[in-house]
């Protein structure tokens, strides 16, 4: 029997939990090119994975650290990935590809027929990356965004 492509030999890949967000948000915050910000509390993540369950995604080492991790979720209609890290000891071996084709496939099962991401201007590193992974960027499109504020 083969193995999926989503499984790397020495790691588990498995669905991000609550309880592995402190390991996850230590990882993101170690990870350059990746920005956290008042949005990224565990509570708020935890209501993100609570959203949507079973879609997010992290790599354990057989030693059982978390070394890598990424938010994966949709609206019913488009999905979308975020912070998407794996720690640096860890890189170059496919682990950032198998939870980027797992999500995808979870996506895929769910009817979800295309997914984004957010990349920060600058980040050669990132934009490598998605590019090898045949992601296209979109230069028709903009991000726009504005804080939500009650009446």
């Amino acid at each position: 029997m083969s193995t999926p492509s989503h499984q790397i030999p020495g790691y588990q890949i498995g669905p991000l939990l609550a309880a592995d967000l402190p390991a996850a948000l230590e990882l993101w915050g170690q990870t350059a090119g990746l920005v956290l910000n008042e949005s990224d509390t565990p509570e708020r993540l935890a209501a993100y994975l609570d959203r949507n369950p079973g879609l997010s995604r992290i790599a354990r080492s057989d030693q059982g650290l978390l070394v890598a991790a990424v938010l994966c979720g949709h609206d019913g209609r488009r999905g979308s990935l975020h912070h998407l890290a794996v720690a640096a000891d860890h890189r170059q071996q496919g682990l950032g590809s198998a939870l980027v084709k797992s999500c995808l496939a979870a996506l895929a099962q769910a009817g979800i027929l295309k997914c984004n991401i957010f990349l920060l201007a600058g980040n050669e590193e990132g934009r490598q990356f998605w590019r090898s992974q045949n992601w296209s960027p979109r230069p028709a499109l903009e991000v726009h965004q504005q804080r939500c504020r009650l009446p």
